[in-house]
């Protein structure tokens, strides 16, 4: 297995390993490394430890493949109480990915913490169904072995809503520990998958975006991912997807997808 998902390259560029290959391609990379990536670009754009990157919104503008890697950043608008950043992503010349992220204040006084209402279930022991054997020619060898997955519903080989919990067998970046809100992008992008409503044999059901809200960092290595997938008769798909730590309920990706028959 890789050490890392993206080795540095020096001026912003990385180098992007085999783990970061998605199912469909083993040339084009999971949404989630490079979401994960951008987002880490967002947190060192000009930061200031009175705020914290509590939305990102990704758009994959084409496939991102398994190659260097070059992000840029900017602040779009600046603030004290609420700044918004934006990364692009360059593959080749091509931008392949953008992202936006809101970091808000941390506030001075005190503010209730309302948590969600149900507690999040336990970790299951090793075992159950992990890799998605319905994906005629699927390449299992990148980022679906690079996460552990412990399904407690559903799986990649069932197709209903679905939960398991995640965590990353290897660093985003090589030598460094990822943020909360990296930790979540890199596996929430899996939403569509373990929520899978639809025969990947018979259907495509690809992501063009991803939106990540936070209102609170997670703790801890594991995180649950409870996803649903709604389709239309015309070719427009949303998954929704909870996400937990130990603790509760921490957050929410969205993700809207391209319906079609293969």
């Amino acid at each position: 297995m890789d050490s890392a998902f993206f080795e540095p390259a020096g001026n912003s560029a990385f180098v992007a390993t085999p783990a970061t290959a998605g199912p469909w391609s083993p040339d084009a990379q999971h949404g989630g490394p490079p979401s994960a990536l951008a987002a880490r670009a967002l947190e060192r754009h000009e930061p200031s430890a009175g705020q914290r990157l509590a939305r990102v919104a990704v758009d994959i503008l084409r496939p991102v493949p398994v190659a260097k890697l070059t992000v840029r950043t900017r602040t779009v608008r600046p603030g004290r109480r609420v700044v918004l950043l934006e990364a692009v992503m360059e593959a080749d010349g091509q931008e392949v990915l953008h992202a936006r992220g809101w970091r808000i204040a941390i506030p001075d006084g005190e503010v209730p913490a309302i948590p969600g209402d149900v507690a999040p279930p336990g970790l299951p022991d090793p075992g159950g169904p992990q890799l998605p054997p319905r994906l005629p020619n699927a390449h299992t060898a990148g980022y679906l072995s690079a996460i552990e997955w412990r399904f407690l519903d559903g799986g990649f080989d069932q197709l209903a809503p679905g939960r398991a919990w995640s965590r990353p067998r290897i660093p985003l970046v090589a030598g460094e520990d990822a943020s909360p809100m990296c930790r979540t992008l890199l596996v929430a992008d899996s939403g569509s998958g373990v929520g899978a409503v639809l025969d990947p044999a018979r259907f495509i059901f690809i992501n063009v975006d991803l939106t990540v809200v936070l209102p609170r960092d997670p703790v801890g290595e594991w995180l649950l991912l409870e996803a649903v997938t709604t389709t239309s008769s015309r070719g427009t798909g949303l998954a929704e997807t909870a996400l937990s730590d130990m603790t509760g309920r921490y957050g929410t990706a969205l993700q809207t997808l391209l319906v079609a028959p293969r």
